[in-house]
């Protein structure tokens, strides 16, 4: 005869939402490579080796940053602007059982960083910008999540929140993340400066296309891919314990999220075709792709809270809006985000969120929109100030900007000594006479040219028109 093994249900929901957490953190680390990608491909090649550079580094300097520092400004944070104590603010550092859940924000922490990458591309000197993340990931971006998931100000036990009798709804982080990243990489972009030749003369702007379409595409889908961590992910009870100890399983709450997440994505994706179009006269893939992202930019912070064609409705208006406010951010405000973070990131995330309330499965509450509105003003301000306080001190201690001399040669060679495309980026020592399409590479001073005949230092600076622009 087999006796029943005793089981506690708390034990096993535990342990199975625990995992359930680690691998969706596994699948939001995999977000690291698309960024690197998508970045890489709207870059000329001779810039490539430091957008690498940037993503990397922003992953294992800021992992180490965010466990000693970050993660406990979340507590401070939190504390300081809702009454609380700070005593436990740095317990998660001795303390294993936090560990698993301290992974889990690193990885949004990441995520805030990287986007800051692709709007200062191509000319941002490198030790600033390691400087910038650094002071990111234990400050400026840890401070919004102690306002809003850290229990502070926004939240409903936060001096705002409580005010409004209310908490600040972002699910998983389209303010808290994607608007931070956003308006921080508008920021540096503006004190940085634009590239040369973005504007002419008369400070019209002109474009400076990529070199892979292909790269910033493939990027993409793997964004798109591990979004699906991010979003579904953050619903992190799969297993719940009932008060009679029965297991449930959190079926509908989960479907809700893949459903909302899914729909907005491909809603963002359509519009951005539809609008690409109507501007331009043809679909371009490029903003189409931008706008997938958009959508789901859009959802992230709206996926359990909103019906499921509200979800679709709020996705399509992230990737409407991808277009317009990448140009009115390069025409208007003149600053050059070489990726539309700012469109992509910022203006989908603080729309996206802000209107939660009206696409609300329990209805509109008019105290629920006005939190929504001022927080995405705190965190919209907060972003701002802090970023440009540290980008000022950094411009004064190691200067924010490459030389103009490494800019024309690239960052590449200029910053790092390599070279990730040496056959077709021009002025590189080469021993190898074949170029990888099979035509003959010269090496006795003569002109390069591949098998159509068109001249390789044509095309080594971005002759694929990849561009943000097109």
């Amino acid at each position: 005869m087999v006796t029943p093994l005793q089981v506690d249900p708390t034990a096993v929901a535990n342990g199975i939402n625990n995992v359930w957490v680690l691998m969706v953190t596994f699948l939001i680390f995999f977000m690291q490579p698309g960024f690197a990608l998508l970045e890489s491909g709207q870059v000329r090649a001779k810039n490539v080796g430091n957008v690498l550079m940037k993503n990397m580094s922003d992953w294992f300097l800021g992992t180490i940053i965010y466990f000693v520092v970050g993660a406990g400004v979340v507590g401070v944070a939190g504390a300081l602007t809702s009454g609380g104590g700070i005593s436990g603010a740095f317990a998660h550092i001795s303390d294993p059982n936090a560990w698993i859940g301290w992974l889990f924000g690193a990885v949004f922490a990441m995520t805030a960083a990287t986007i800051v990458s692709g709007a200062v591309a191509e000319r941002m000197n490198f030790d600033a910008y390691v400087l910038f993340t650094i002071v990111m990931t234990a400050i400026i971006y840890p401070v919004v999540v102690g306002f809003t998931w850290g229990g502070g100000l926004l939240s409903a036990g936060g001096y705002i929140g409580s005010a409004l009798g209310a908490g600040y709804l972002d699910f998983a982080g389209a303010t808290v993340v994607h608007m931070c990243g956003g308006i921080a990489g508008l920021v540096a972009a503006k004190l940085v400066g634009a590239r040369k030749g973005r504007y002419d003369a008369n400070g019209n702007s002109q474009p400076i296309p990529g070199h892979s379409m292909l790269l910033a595409v493939l990027g993409t889908f793997i964004l798109a891919f591990g979004w699906y961590g991010f979003n579904v992910g953050t619903q992190a009870t799969i297993l719940a314990v009932g008060d009679d100890g029965s297991l449930t399983f959190m079926g509908a709450a989960l479907g809700r999220v893949a459903l909302v997440t899914t729909l907005g994505m491909s809603a963002g994706g359509a519009m951005a075709m539809l609008t690409s179009a109507r501007y331009q006269g043809k679909p371009d893939p490029l903003w189409t792709a931008n706008g997938l992202l958009a959508g789901l930019v859009a959802v992230t912070g709206a996926v359990p809270h909103v019906t499921w064609w509200g979800g679709a409705l709020l996705g399509g208006l992230g990737g409407f809006l991808v277009l317009p406010a990448f140009r009115f951010t390069v025409d208007t405000l003149k600053v050059d985000d070489v990726c539309g973070v700012f469109a992509v990131h910022g203006v989908a995330g603080a729309v996206g969120t802000a209107l939660i309330p009206i696409f609300a499965v329990g209805g509109f509450a008019i105290n629920q929109f006005a939190l929504q509105v001022v927080g995405v003003v705190v965190i919209a301000l907060w972003t701002v100030v802090a970023s440009a306080i540290v980008l000022y001190v950094l411009d004064a201690a190691v200067g924010l900007r490459v030389t103009e001399e490494e800019e024309t040669e690239g960052l590449d060679e200029g910053e790092h000594g390599v070279s990730v495309y040496p056959e077709f980026v021009p002025n590189e020592r080469r021993e190898s006479t074949v170029a990888t399409d099979g035509g003959e590479l010269r090496t006795d001073g003569g002109e390069l040219r591949t098998d159509d005949g068109a001249a390789l230092d044509d095309l080594a600076d971005g002759g694929t028109e990849v561009s943000s622009d097109e």
